[in-house]
């Protein structure tokens, strides 16, 4: 029989995260978006790309739009649904990629920004209102893919 640790409980809480918040963060990601599509102002992929940053490399701690879900989740007492954390890692990473090469476009040319400021809305709605993230299915794709590799 195992034995259960403090370690081993601590290890597994890193690896859950609060499905209804990330769906609201997902909320916030999908106002900035389209705060950005209709008002091009630099500080809305800024403000994205720090976020995204912040969220995937494990500082969702002091990452504005996981507080601000944070504090809706609790104020409206909602359930806590944990999931498995990595995969929503990893899509915080592509946010990341995405939300820096809308940066980067919104000075060299305006119109790619904001058709890559579409792309991030359209995901992170699907994240938002139907709990689809296309990030996690990469993730699990890539899981298997390297699984494979190893096994040759």
């Amino acid at each position: 029989m195992t034995e259960v640790s403090k370690e081993n409980i601590a290890i597994k809480s890193e690896l859950q995260a609060n499905e209804t918040k990330i769906r609201f963060i997902a909320s916030f990601v999908l106002v900035f978006a389209v705060a950005y599509i209709f008002n091009p102002n630099v500080a809305f992929p800024v403000i994205l790309v720090i976020d995204f940053g912040l969220r995937g490399f494990d500082y969702s701690k002091i990452s504005l739009l996981a507080l601000l879900s944070e504090r809706v989740v609790k104020g409206l007492s909602l359930p806590v649904k944990l999931i498995y954390f990595p995969p929503k890692r990893f899509a915080a990473r592509i946010g990341l990629v995405l939300s820096t090469f809308i940066l980067v476009s919104h000075f060299i040319f305006e119109p790619l920004a904001i058709s890559l400021s579409i792309i991030l809305a359209v995901f992170a709605a699907l994240e938002s209102f139907v709990g689809y993230c296309a990030g996690c299915q990469v993730y699990n794709v890539l899981q298997i893919i390297l699984k494979k590799s190893r096994a040759d």
